[in-house]
């Protein structure tokens, strides 16, 4: 058996796409695996031990994309099962090219007009992995949602003695998603004296997490080591895996933790908190303000106050974490 999945973009959509494809490997534990996705999902999932083979896809750079997903259709070669879970054409398309025996995407007008074999309408008002994990059940009839099982990563995380504080500023999405680095800070300095600090960021959160680090040392905090900007995707998911307790914004390192089961605190403003919360992480509490212009799930403020972010205190997060470690 082999199946070709086309992993989301966003390394958070990517570890919660971990349980779909557990799913699958429930039905054909044998199946021979080819990943097709962006850096960042390819550089966190290629580890499976099912992976046989692991593709960037590169076809947005080519000045013909038609023709550039219609070569690389042909390199992949065809498939048992090819399923996507992104909603956009070129996906659906190269599914189609593969001339693959099954191919599985969600419902759109292009899955129509491509012939997908299975399509299903898939309703959004429920946690992702859940539309993931029914996605890819689709046509195989097996599918039963109590037992979608936990995110799953295999990267190992790295081993320490030390008990390690993770702080998580930075989320890609947009400005909207992000608590404040004072705040963030005044976390770490709380728990400074019972954990060595980790502050994590990718390339464009280097300036969020150098604030923090300047807050820290305003406040004489010296064990903290800050890797914002400096790991790959692996080391990323090693360091994260590492920690005894996270603290983050709505963010991809967010489900990465809880693939580890990292007992964390996860701080929501914009976002829907009932669709990307931890999945399946028992030792996981949410700190979000319930006001009425929330969930927007605008990039930015759209009324330019950021009520959302701005009522959370630093008191609630620490307070959160506090019950997460007693």
């Amino acid at each position: 058996m082999k199946i070709l999945v086309v992993l989301p973009n966003w390394l958070g959509d990517a570890v919660m796409a971990t349980p779909a494809i557990e799913t699958l490997l429930e039905i054909y534990p044998n199946a021979k695996l080819t990943f097709v996705g962006s850096y960042v999902s390819i550089e966190a999932l290629k580890h499976h031990p099912n992976c046989e083979a692991a593709f960037v896809d590169t076809t947005k750079q080519h000045k013909s994309r038609l023709k550039a997903t219609y070569e690389f259709a042909k390199k992949l070669g065809s498939f048992d099962v090819a399923l996507s879970f992104r909603k956009q054409f070129h996906s659906s398309l190269l599914l189609k090219l593969t001339q693959s025996k099954v191919t599985i995407t969600r419902n759109s007008w292009h899955a129509k007009l491509l012939g997908i074999t299975y399509a299903p309408k898939i309703q959004t008002n429920k946690h992702l992995v859940l539309q993931y994990a029914e996605l890819a059940a689709a046509g195989l009839k097996k599918f039963i949602p109590q037992e979608v099982p936990p995110l799953r990563l295999y990267i190992p995380p790295y081993k320490t003695q030390k008990k390690l504080l993770g702080i998580n500023a930075g989320a890609t999405y947009g400005s909207a998603k992000r608590w404040y680095p004072e705040r963030f800070a005044e976390v770490a300095a709380h728990f400074s004296d019972r954990f060595d600090i980790l502050i994590f960021g990718g390339p464009s959160e280097v300036e969020v997490a150098a604030d923090i680090e300047k807050e820290l040392q305003q406040r004489g905090v010296q064990n903290y080591t800050n890797l914002a900007g400096k790991t790959t995707i692996e080391e990323l998911c090693g360091h994260i895996g590492s920690c005894s307790l996270f603290i983050t914004n709505d963010s991809g390192p967010m489900h990465v933790a809880a693939a580890y089961q990292v007992p964390t605190v996860s701080i929501f403003g914009p976002t829907k908190h009932t669709e990307t919360c931890q999945w399946k992480n028992e030792k996981s509490l949410i700190v979000r303000e319930d006001i009425a212009c929330a969930p927007c799930m605008k990039r930015e403020c759209p009324l330019k106050h950021h009520e959302c972010m701005k009522k959370i205190s630093a008191q609630r997060v620490i307070d959160a974490a506090e019950i997460l470690i007693n």
